[in-house]
C-alpha cells in the first residue's frame, strides 16, 4: 500500500494524525540529512533524528539518538586512510545499524519517516507496524540501483579489468527492496528521477529536490584569472570520469599551455591504472576545507565534472553560488539547474571531444564566460539555501500529510 495508492486509511482505535509531517530521519551515515534535519527542527516538524555520529548539529536532544552498536563497528575505520575501506565497510556492518533500529520506538505522532538508500527497510518496518499510517520516504543520492551498478561496473571492465566496486549484490538488491516500499522517493536531480522511472517507479511517487548550498561560504567571482583555471571536486574514480576528464584537458593544454586543472578528492583504487599517467597533468589535493576550495573556486575559469552516474554532485551548487559557468554531463545531475548554453554547458557522458570543446570555449570567450556565470548564479544560488531545500522538503511533506485526510 502506497500513498498514491491509498489516499484514506482507516483503523479502529487508530492514533490521531498529527495536522502537518511530524519527522523521524534514520540514517547509518549522515551525508547530507543533516541539512534536512535542522531545516525541519525549525519548522516544528521533526520528532526524531538518529545517526551514527555525534550529535555535532545541535539537534534538540530529546530527538536526537546515536547508533552506538554501528558507531562502534565503524569507528576503526574512520581513522584509516584508505577512504576505499570505509565505503566497504559501510555494507557489512549493516546489521549492527538494523540490530539497533529494529529495537526503537518511533516517537509518539511521528507520521513520516525518511532514510537513505541502505538505511530503509529497518525504519519502514517501524512504520508499517505504527498504529497510524506512517508515510515512507526513500532519499536516493544516487541513481536507481539497476543503473549505479552498471554504469560504474562497466566502466570498471574498461579501464580496470577485474575490479569489483565497493558495493556488494546484496546491497543493490536491498536498496531496490526498500525503493518498492517505499511512498515517495526523493530524487535529487532529473537524472535520478528518470532512472527510477526507467526502472518501474511510479513517476507521481518522485520528488525531485536539489541540493542546497551554504552561501556564506561559498561567495561570487568578480573576475577571471590569468590564465584558464578549471576546478573539479569530487573523488577520483571511474564513476565520476576522470578518465575522460584528463583526456580532455590534455587537449586543451596543446592550444593552451599554461592552462590548470585543480582537482579535489581521494584517487580511488579503480583509477590506479590511469593515475599514473595523469598525476603530472593535474595540480592535485586529496581533500581540502571547504574555505580553500571556496576560494579555489572564486579564482576560476569554470567548474568541471564528467561523471557517468550520479545523483546531484553538492559542489555544483558551490560551483555555481561562485558564480562559475558548469561543464558538466547529464548523469551528474546537472541539468536539474543548468540550461545547456545558459549557465554552463552539458555535455554528453564519456565524450572527450565534447569535453575539450567546452572547455577551450570557456576559457577563450571572456564575455560568455562571466555571463554564463552570473546566470548559474542566480539559478543556483540565490534562493538555494540548505534552508531553501529544507523549506521544499517540508512543503511536499505538508501536500503527502493533508492527503491522509481525503
Amino acid at each position: 500500500m502506497t500513498m498514491i495508492e491509498t489516499s484514506v486509511w482507516e483503523a479502529e482505535g487508530a492514533t490521531a494524525i498529527a495536522a502537518g509531517p511530524s519527522v523521524t530521519i534514520s540514517s547509518m551515515t549522515n551525508w547530507y540529512l543533516h541539512h534536512a534535519g535542522k531545516g525541519l527542527e525549525e519548522r516544528g516538524a521533526l520528532c526524531g533524528f538518529w545517526g551514527s555520529t555525534g550529535n555535532h548539529f545541535g539537534f534538540d536532544p530529546a530527538v536526537f539518538r546515536r547508533i552506538w552498536p554501528y558507531h562502534f563497528l565503524k569507528r576503526p575505520t574512520y581513522a584509516l586512510p584508505f577512504v576505499y575501506f570505509e565505503e566497504i565497510s559501510r555494507w557489512w556492518a549493516l546489521p549492527a545499524y538494523d540490530f539497533w533500529v529494529e529495537r526503537q520506538v518511533l516517537p509518539g505522532g511521528c507520521n513520516v519517516v525518511i532514510a537513505p538508500m541502505g538505511s530503509c527497510l529497518p525504519l519502514f518496518q517501524l512504520a508499517e507496524e505504527s498504529s497510524h499510517r506512517v508515510l515512507r520516504v526513500f532519499d536516493a543520492p544516487n541513481s536507481h540501483p539497476v543503473w549505479l551498478q552498471k554504469l560504474w561496473q562497466d566502466e570498471c571492465d574498461e579501464f580496470m579489468p577485474g575490479h569489483k566496486i565497493p558495493m556488494p549484490d546484496k546491497a543493490f538488491a536491498r536498496i531496490a527492496r526498500e525503493i518498492e516500499r517505499a511512498d515517495l522517493i526523493l530524487c535529487p536531480s532529473v537524472f535520478v528521477k528518470d532512472s527510477m522511472v526507467a526502472n518501474g517507479v511510479p513517476e507521481e511517487r518522485c520528488f525531485i529536490n536539489h541540493f542546497g548550498v551554504n552561501t556564506s561560504v561559498f561567495q561570487p567571482r568578480t573576475e577571471l584569472p590569468e590564465v584558464p583555471v578549471f576546478v573539479c571536486v569530487g573523488n577520483v574514480c571511474l564513476r565520476k570520469g576522470h578518465q575522460y576528464l584528463f583526456r580532455a584537458f590534455a587537449k586543451l593544454k596543446e592550444s593552451h599551455p599554461g592552462a590548470r586543472l585543480v582537482c579535489i578528492g581521494s584517487c580511488r583504487p579503480d583509477f590506479r591504472k590511469e593515475w599514473p599517467k595523469w598525476k603530472d597533468l593535474v595540480e592535485y589535493h586529496p581533500s581540502l576545507p571547504h574555505a580553500e576550495i571556496a576560494t579555489l573556486l572564486k579564482n576560476a575559469t569554470a567548474f568541471v565534472l564528467a561523471s557517468v552516474e550520479e545523483g546531484f554532485a553538492r559542489v555544483l551548487s558551490e560551483a555555481m553560488a561562485a558564480a562559475l559557468p558548469i561543464i558538466a554531463t547529464y548523469e551528474t545531475g546537472a541539468t536539474t539547474v543548468v540550461t545547456d548554453g545558459e549557465e554552463g554547458l552539458i555535455v554528453p557522458a564519456r565524450d572527450i571531444e565534447a569535453l575539450h570543446g567546452a572547455m577551450r570555449r570557456l576559457a577563450e570567450d571572456g564575455e560568455l564566460n562571466m555571463a554564463m556565470g552570473e546566470k548559474a548564479r542566480l539559478a543556483g544560488a540565490v534562493k538555494n539555501t540548505w534552508d531553501d531545500y529544507a523549506g521544499r522538503l517540508y512543503d511536499r511533506l505538508c501536500v503527502e500529510v493533508a492527503e491522509y485526510g481525503r
